[in-house]
């Protein structure tokens, strides 16, 4: 989901990196050396996963991992999207300078919300929390980007085959898979690597 330059009005543009210094803020604050590992982990995770680009319109359609992301870093999330997109946009040119904020708040403000909604939510297991997380985060970050664009340009929206409109049909199948994915991943390491899961499973993971 990078949205490139010139996609966006000035004004959204900068609105957008203001509200990215206030979510990394957020995230680095508190942060410890212990939690240092599992976010440099979970940055080359992202960085990888969302080199996968598929351009559609002002945007691309690529993995998210908002879902897992928000659930085993919880606030850290952030940090782990803002080291992918700087990587990405350093090596690979990939998404634009003056949306850097609003691509960083598409992939943070997701995985943010699944951790303040999901990690004390009791459900049968890890597979099923992960698949809804996966496919809610890829839903609330359309909406977002949907949001953007309509405050930036009315004309987004209007016509039979909007922008909009290929969004949503396009994002569509990409929320169904990364729920699936995201729920088979969750179960995994849980069984190799249960530290990543303990404040879900006290808190009402498993």
């Amino acid at each position: 989901m990078h949205v490139a330059d010139g996609v966006l009005s000035i004004s959204i543009a900068v609105a957008t990196t203001a509200g990215a210094v206030g979510v990394l803020t957020y995230a680095l604050k508190g942060t410890n050396e212990e939690e240092i590992p599992k976010i440099s982990l979970l940055s080359g995770t992202f960085f990888v996963a969302s080199l996968i680009n598929i351009p559609i319109g002002p945007t691309s359609i690529h993995p998210l991992l908002g879902g897992f992301l928000g659930l085993v870093l919880g606030r850290r999330a952030p940090l782990a999207v803002f080291v992918g997109l700087v990587l990405q946009a350093i090596l690979f040119q990939h998404g634009g300078i003056s949306t850097f904020g609003a691509n960083m708040l598409l992939m943070s403000i997701p995985a943010l919300l699944i951790h303040w909604l999901f990690t004390y939510w009791k459900s049968p297991s890890l597979f099923w929390k992960g698949c809804i997380a996966g496919f809610t985060a890829i839903g609330v970050a359309v909406c977002l980007l949907i949001v953007l664009l309509l405050l930036s340009d009315a004309r987004y929206g209007s016509g039979s085959f909007s922008v909009i409109q290929i969004v949503l049909v396009s994002y569509f199948p990409l929320a169904l898979l990364e729920g699936v994915l995201t729920g088979f991943a969750l179960h995994h390491l849980a069984s190799i690597k249960p530290y990543l899961f303990k404040s879900l499973t006290e808190k009402g993971g498993e």
